[in-house]
């Protein structure tokens, strides 16, 4: 399952679409088999004397211990994405009760991760970001490829910048808007008739 397309703004693009590392997968599948083997044990430890319920309520207990724990952190795994998209870093997860946060590529001042060896060889690790104000310090845990990841942020955030600036800088004043002002400073008596004249002439040939 892909991050939904329709949950980017006009304009934006996305760069990355992650799921979280296998590696967070085998403590909930090792928790399933350590479950499956106490329970068919069970049933076959459990005398045959023993009411029937007895086995009834081993089942509910091994199905219930399953729906806890691992199979709670299964679904997380499905459903989690990590996204880096060109104006913000997105990070998602649930089916019916969903979580979502995101952090604007302008609001993270620095981006730090953290492999131990083992998550180094199979390239896992974990993300903090850190921002000002309300969104402080976040931790992601198992990200592929972590080092990519804060790379890929750096040169978003980078981009950004670039183009908040290129939008906000002001363009150059058409010579309309510089004849409008310089008879506004000659009605005011700033400039004299003279030097509205001789700048007048100077835009105009300008243009």
């Amino acid at each position: 399952m892909t991050f939904p397309r329709r949950l980017l703004s006009h304009g934006e693009e996305l760069v990355m679409d992650l799921r979280p590392h296998w590696i967070a997968l085998v403590i909930p599948v090792v928790e399933i088999v350590v479950i499956a083997l106490a329970l068919i044990l069970a049933l076959v430890y459990i005398p045959d004397s023993w009411p029937s319920w007895v086995l009834w309520l081993a089942w509910l207990v091994a199905i219930g211990l399953i729906l806890y724990e691992p199979a709670r952190k299964i679904i997380a795994w499905l459903t989690s994405h990590f996204v880096v998209t060109t104006d913000r870093v997105i990070h998602r997860s649930g089916w019916f009760a969903k979580r979502s946060m995101e952090i604007p590529l302008e609001n993270i001042s620095d981006v730090r991760f953290n492999q131990t060896v083992f998550e180094r060889v199979i390239g896992a690790g974990d993300l903090t970001l850190e921002s000002p104000g309300t969104f402080g310090q976040e931790t992601f845990s198992d990200i592929r490829n972590p080092e990519l990841v804060q790379k890929t942020i750096y040169e978003m955030n980078e981009e950004n910048r670039k183009r908040m600036m290129t939008i906000s800088a002001p363009g150059p004043a058409s010579v309309a808007d510089e004849l409008a002002k310089l008879s506004r400073l000659r009605d005011e008596g700033v400039i004299s008739s003279e030097d509205f004249e001789a700048q007048k002439t100077r835009l105009l040939g300008q243009s």
